[in-house]
């Protein structure tokens, strides 16, 4: 539901800008679900920014070979600077720049709820065998992965990135509670959930789910995502702890 102008006046909306070599990959994530619906209530705004038409030459080029051999081909240098610096002359707002790049700092929960508190972020999505080492060093962007796989290129990242950074945005989820309760928000996974019909082929509803005792249930959901953490995922389960010592053991 699309809040009215008077609030959407109060609203001050992140900017998302995303360059890529493809940015048709990205209307169809921008208008679908949590991102569109976000971006309706004027939560954010996203501009799309096609890195090529800043090439210089008759062939638009943005990648050549690398010095001393290799395969494939590196992003250069001109072309990236002068994006960057196109682009974030159109905001007076800071924009927090960021390089999707297997080497860069690992993506979490943490890292997202950070880049949802910035009045802008400058997402660099890259393509081939990678970038010109100068355009790190000279724009010293954020280096930030979703992972230790490779991708054909940073799209893929960056809407990982935009989906878990504008759901945390306040009213994003409708609940303001919805964000809060999902997995990681606290350093635990998310509770079991279940639904209509009350059992089927002999699994049952856990009763107490049924028996509208709210102070029951949420201490049976904060055991259920102690249990599961544990099992699951052993490494949050003991940062979990780390912080939490005097917590539930």
């Amino acid at each position: 539901m699309a809040i009215s102008e008077a609030l959407r006046a109060l609203v001050v909306s992140l900017r998302i800008d995303i360059l890529t070599l493809f940015p048709e990959m990205f209307h169809s994530f921008l208008e679908t679900s949590i991102p569109k619906r976000a971006a309706d209530k004027g939560l954010v705004e996203y501009r799309l920014t096609n890195v090529r038409s800043f090439a210089t030459d008759a062939h638009q080029s943005v990648d050549d070979k690398p010095f001393g051999g290799g395969p494939g081909m590196v992003m250069m240098c001109q072309t990236l600077f002068d994006a960057v610096e196109a682009v974030e002359k159109q905001d007076p707002r800071p924009a927090r720049r960021i390089l999707l790049s297997p080497q860069g700092q690992r993506f979490d929960q943490e890292l997202a709820g950070s880049f949802s508190s910035a009045e802008r972020l400058l997402l660099i999505a890259g393509r081939y065998e990678g970038f010109d080492q100068r355009i790190s060093d000279g724009l010293k962007p954020e280096e930030v992965s979703i992972g230790d796989y490779v991708l054909s290129g940073g799209e893929l990242a960056a809407m990982v990135m935009v989906d878990a950074v504008v759901r945390l945005l306040p009213g994003a989820l409708g609940a303001e509670t919805g964000a809060a309760d999902e997995s990681f928000a606290d350093g635990l996974l998310e509770y079991p959930q279940y639904t209509r019909p009350r059992e089927f082929r002999g699994m049952a509803v856990p009763p107490v789910l049924l028996s509208g005792d709210h102070k029951a249930i949420a201490q049976w959901r904060l055991e259920q995502r102690i249990l599961r953490t544990r099992q699951c995922r052993w490494d949050l389960w003991k940062k979990y702890e780390d912080k939490n010592s005097t917590g539930p053991q």
